[in-house]
């Protein structure tokens, strides 16, 4: 009598299987560990904006009457020379670089107020580099700054604004945002580490904001400044990030190298210096 076939092995009793149960996958290390976090903390900056995007419709407000009531008054008085361009054409490439400004230059906010709620010291405990932290803050306010750029360029094509559709230019549009984005968010969460306190950091953003804006090419060329104000336009980052949006989107003019070039030192300086203070705020 014949025995009885041998009943087949479970496949969970395979060497190869078990090996991916028992074994953990590598985890990231060197180069790749940077990039995962910025990322893994970008996305989390970026799911708030599905539970609540109030913030996102409350802010193209300021811009869209920037643009219909500064833009279209001034175009047609035409008092300030802008080179032969419409002004509200002039006008609206600063629009976009100072409505990124405000929504970065208030993110230390956040960061105090994740502190208060003991979020922030949860996050210092893991293995995630503090410059990862911050940075995925960063670019998480370039994202924001990137849906409100795309509501001032709307508005400014409806009121008839000669803009640029190259796709190579408008992502170069959306670099210079992003770039100027991470600089002013991170200089926000440095003077949180230096203030401590969300009053004190409210009264300084609000003393610093309208100085960079109109310390800036934004609304004028630099050529009818005094001649203090051209020192101070020429070390304000924003004036570089407009000129590169000027000559992204209306062909004006410009030096992209150097003003791509101000822009990223800006931001990996302010990147460098918030990451150094972030632990101050927890302690």
């Amino acid at each position: 009598m014949s025995a009885a076939p041998a009943a087949p092995r479970p496949a969970s009793a395979d060497p190869t299987a078990l090996n991916l149960l028992l074994v953990p996958p590598t985890p990231r290390t060197g180069w790749r560990l940077l990039p995962a976090r910025v990322g893994a903390m970008c996305a989390v900056e970026l799911q708030k904006l599905r539970h609540d995007r109030t913030e996102l419709y409350t802010r193209a407000i300021q811009p869209a009457l920037w643009l219909l009531i500064f833009g279209e008054t001034f175009t047609r008085i035409r008092a300030i020379p802008t080179g032969g361009i419409p002004y509200l054409d002039y006008l609206a490439p600063g629009i976009i670089a100072q409505s990124a400004m405000f929504i970065a230059i208030f993110y230390g906010i956040m960061i105090i107020w994740e502190r208060d709620a003991g979020i922030l010291t949860k996050l210092l405990v893991t293995p995630t580099p503090r410059a990862a932290l911050v940075t995925g803050k960063a670019f998480a306010a370039g994202v924001k700054a990137l849906i409100q750029a795309v509501v001032v360029i709307v508005i400014a094509a409806l009121l008839g604004v000669a803009l640029t559709w190259n796709p190579l230019k408008l992502l170069g549009v959306a670099v210079a945002v992003v770039l100027g984005s991470a600089f002013f968010s991170c200089l926000s969460m440095t003077i949180a580490g230096i203030v401590l306190t969300r009053d004190r950091l409210m009264g300084i953003g609000q003393a610093i904001t309208m100085p960079l804006f109109f310390g800036s090419n934004a609304l004028y060329p630099v050529s009818v400044m005094p001649g203090w104000l051209q020192t101070v336009s020429r070390i304000n980052p924003l004036s570089y990030q407009v000129n590169a949006l000027r000559g992204l989107l209306l062909g004006t003019p410009s030096n992209l190298a150097v003003d791509f070039g101000v822009l990223l030192l800006a931001a990996v300086i302010s990147i460098v210096a918030a990451s150094s203070l972030l632990g101050r705020l927890a302690r």
